[in-house]
């Protein structure tokens, strides 16, 4: 009886996973969600974690998984092709060893033993020794419901095993629930594990191509543990949702957890991006690893990298190279960069030393008052444009295939216009509030910039950003021509702009306007900034949390009414109850 009773639930499960009914539970007590080709099964009571804000970085890990197994592939064939010619060019040399160029000449003898060689067999061994290109494996480290790693294993074409962990049971529960609920592919591909993400990755070193991390706060303590679990080349997700601390609100936390002290200034998030990417290369040196990122956004709440590891203690020694500290004055906040090292080159000998500082002097040349150091900050280009190129390609070419296309494409435009090799941005509208002058618009500013023989372009960051490799004497001298035509009200003598001012520019700056002053996404008026798609958008309460009236902020106040609103009625109906069995006994 009792092996009948096994086959009989083992056939239900079977048909459950072909016809994506879920297994028997109450199923008024769920809300089924859909997001790309995936749906889940999500409680009424919050028990587990989902964040309907996140469907724009799900669909740019999806974009980016997307051009990365391209990637991978193209560098397996050039590895091939190369391995190729290398041996061709072997058996040209054993060719040319053994067969004379004189006409009428008998050819070389073959020692006895060795196997005669024609153009074929040399091909054979490099087959036997070539590894073959298998499936990229990944691992979701904080799975919650499950909903990422569904969708990598049904929207990644070429995709391999998807494990997904969690160290809560609610979580691996839901997420097991779900995957049956998606049908045979979701079943085959994604595994889901109840474990410690961060004994999980240790214990499993280069045996991931992919490791997604996505918690809810800082990633800083799984970050050690993510860099030795990649394979050599593989690529490591990393969101990081504490802004706060991230952007200089609790500066001494942020270097708790990151090594690296952030600053309040207008570029903070740019700021918060490049110290996340300084942390994971910090973890990766100490295994004679070293990172380089493909694509670093900065979007709603968070900052979210992508970068890929690698293997090599010599290429690890130019860590120095890429880092920087940064100094920001109080006053005008203009900011300068010190590299952490550099090098000296003799012959064919490298030799790398400590950077050269201080890079300014004790007070600011341009108002006098003093800086704020910060930093170290990953100081080399934080995204990869062909990478960039590639991914905004194939979002365009498969719009229907990402819920949130508009938003990402966007994004990415704006990305794909940015100056690599210019570590954060200024403030226009922070100039002008310095000199407590009108502001000129972007276009003449950058116009400005351009005709004094500096670039210049914008930031995803921010739409009032702009990056420019002009130093900040020379802007501040663009400023200054511009408060002559547009002179501005006096100001005590202890001001920054009043010190600013009063210096003549050196440089003449010409404000006639120029056709690279506007971007190409600008000229043909592409989006590039979209509002939120709704009010209240943003992260969204922690798995368990009760809901009160404090949290209208975050989830509007007519949700936040409707739960109150059931609570109370919930709790009125024991009262009601209770009511009833005490009168009795009052009555005695």
């Amino acid at each position: 009886m009792g092996s009948s009773v096994e086959e009989t639930k083992t056939g239900e499960e079977t048909n459950h996973q072909i016809n994506k009914t879920p297994p028997p539970f109450d199923l008024s007590d769920y809300t089924v969600i859909k997001e790309g080709e995936a749906e889940i099964l999500m409680h009424k009571k919050n028990e587990v974690f989902y964040n309907k804000a996140q469907v724009n970085n799900r669909d740019m890990s999806i974009a980016v998984l997307r051009t990365f197994i391209k990637k991978r592939k193209e560098e397996h064939e050039a590895y091939l092709s190369k391995k190729m010619n290398k041996a061709s060019k072997v058996l040209e040399n054993h060719d040319s060893n053994g067969i004379s160029n004189g006409e009428g000449e008998s050819l070389k003898e073959i020692p006895e033993g060795e196997p005669c060689s024609n153009g074929d067999e040399p091909e054979k061994p490099l087959e036997r020794k070539t590894p073959e290109l298998k499936p990229p494996r990944v691992l979701e480290a904080l799975s919650a419901s499950g909903l990422r790693a569904l969708r990598y294993a049904r929207e990644v074409d070429g995709i391999g095993q998807v494990v997904a962990l969690d160290n809560d049971k609610a979580s691996v529960e839901a997420c097991r629930r779900n995957i049956k609920f998606n049908g045979s592919v979701a079943s085959e591909k994604v595994e889901s594990n109840l474990a410690d993400a961060r004994v999980y990755m240790l214990t499993h070193p280069k045996e991931f191509d992919v490791v997604d991390l996505d918690p809810y706060g800082s990633p800083s303590v799984f970050l050690d543990s993510a860099v030795q679990s990649i394979a050599d080349g593989g690529l490591l997700m990393c969101t990081a949702t504490d802004m706060a601390v991230l952007c200089g609100s609790n500066g001494e936390v942020c270097y708790s957890k990151y090594g690296s002290y952030p600053l309040r200034g207008k570029y903070c998030h740019e700021m918060a991006l490049r110290i996340v990417l300084a942390c994971i290369e910090s973890h990766a040196n100490r295994y004679k690893r070293y990172i380089i990122p493909v694509l670093s956004v900065q979007m709603d709440f968070y900052v979210r990298v992508f970068v890929r590891v690698f293997t090599s203690a010599s290429a690890m020694k130019n860590t120095p190279l890429k880092l920087s500290y940064v100094y920001q004055c109080v006053g005008c906040d203009s900011f300068h960069l010190q590299p952490i090292g550099r090098t000296v080159s003799k012959n064919t000998s490298v030799r790398y030393l400590p950077g050269f500082g201080p890079v300014v002097p004790q007070e600011c040349s341009d108002c006098g008052k003093k800086y704020n150091m910060g930093g170290p900050i990953w100081s080399d280009p934080i995204h990869d444009q062909d990478w960039v190129t590639s991914i905004l390609a194939d979002v365009k070419a498969m719009k229907n295939r990402y819920p949130a296309c508009n938003r990402i494409s966007a994004v990415l435009t704006t990305i794909s216009e940015e100056l690599p090799d210019v570590p954060l941005f200024l403030s226009l509208h922070n100039l002008c509030g310095t000199l407590k002058c009108t502001s000129p618009s972007a276009v003449i500013f950058r116009s400005a910039v351009i005709n004094a023989g500096y670039r210049i372009s914008g930031t995803h960051v921010n739409p009032l950003g702009l990056k420019s490799d002009a130093p900040m004497d020379v802007i501040w001298d663009i400023m200054r021509c511009w408060v002559k035509n547009h002179p501005v009200k006096e100001q005590s003598a202890d001001q920054s702009g009043s010190v600013i001012l009063s210096k003549e520019p050196v440089l003449q700056a010409n404000f006639a306007r120029v056709v690279a002053s506007l971007s190409k996404a600008q000229s043909k008026k592409v989006a590039r900034f979209l509002p939120n798609p709704e009010r209240h958008w943003g992260p969204k309460l922690r798995a368990g949390r009760t809901i009160t009236s404090k949290h209208v902020s975050l989830l509007g106040a007519d949700a936040v009414n409707g739960v109150l609103n059931n609570n109370e009625q919930e709790a009125e109906e024991p009262q009601v109850k209770r009511q009833k069995t005490e009168d009795p006994n009052s009555v005695s």
